[in-house]
């Protein structure tokens, strides 16, 4: 494994290059990001930080910088070479869980198994169902998201983050949408498999109560990224 998961280097993102109304929103971002570390991203609303997860996860290009993935450079990288370093090297945690209801939670967690290796056999169920154990739903891994409850659903979406044993795991407020209780829960969840399996997290989170339980803090303010 690389010594480090995510590295940035001098990162820049602006929207509307070339334009009278070009803006510059990430200003010379640097990053590393060790394997098997735990780290919170604050910061006010506007700062930039969705903008940031996107661009380290690889959802949009950067206008200017460097970004590896599990030693892997990414700039050099065509779209299916993009798709790929993404689907194998990143899981995703997001506010709301983008469960897709007419799929089982067992479904859900085999999903990025699925557009990995293009169709579902005996491994793929195993893995999923594994996960869900982990997560506290081994017995209801036949349920829809409709019939779970919030903090729940979250836990599918945790374990589909995790589906594919990605080093590297971005959040993007994953206890956002939940009360206190389910927070925690969830939470703990992320620190387990942090400390348990080595999982790389990057956790975006408003809440300062959980931010300093990870291993370190950074802040990110007016697109400029600071301990």
């Amino acid at each position: 494994m690389a010594a480090s998961v995510l590295e940035a280097v001098d990162v820049r993102k602006s929207y509307g290059v070339g334009t009278e109304t070009q803006t510059e929103i990430l200003h010379g971002i640097d990053l590393v990001l060790g394997a098997g570390e735990m780290v919170a991203l604050t910061g006010p609303s506007g700062a930039g930080k969705s903008t940031f997860l996107n661009v380290m996860g690889l959802l949009e290009r950067p206008t200017s910088g460097s970004i590896r993935i599990n030693g892997e450079e990414a700039g050099g990288l065509d779209e299916a070479g993009l798709t790929l370093l993404r689907g194998r090297g990143i899981g995703f945690i997001f506010q709301f869980h983008h469960l897709m209801p007419a799929f089982t939670a067992l479904e859900n967690v085999m999903m990025p198994i699925l557009v990995d290796r293009g169709r579902p056999d005996a491994a793929m169920r195993e893995r999923a169902a594994q996960l869900l154990g982990k997560v506290g739903l081994g017995a209801l891994t036949g349920r829809r998201p409709g019939k779970l409850s919030g903090g729940q659903q979250q836990r599918v979406a945790v374990a589909r983050a995790l589906a594919m044993s990605p080093p590297l795991v971005l959040a993007d407020e994953p206890t956002g949408n939940l009360d206190t209780a389910s927070a925690d829960e969830v939470f703990a969840l992320l620190r387990a498999f942090n400390r348990d399996f080595g999982v790389s997290f990057l956790v975006v989170t408003h809440d300062l109560r959980l931010a300093s339980r990870c291993d370190r803090i950074l802040e990110l303010v007016d697109g400029r990224l600071t301990q």
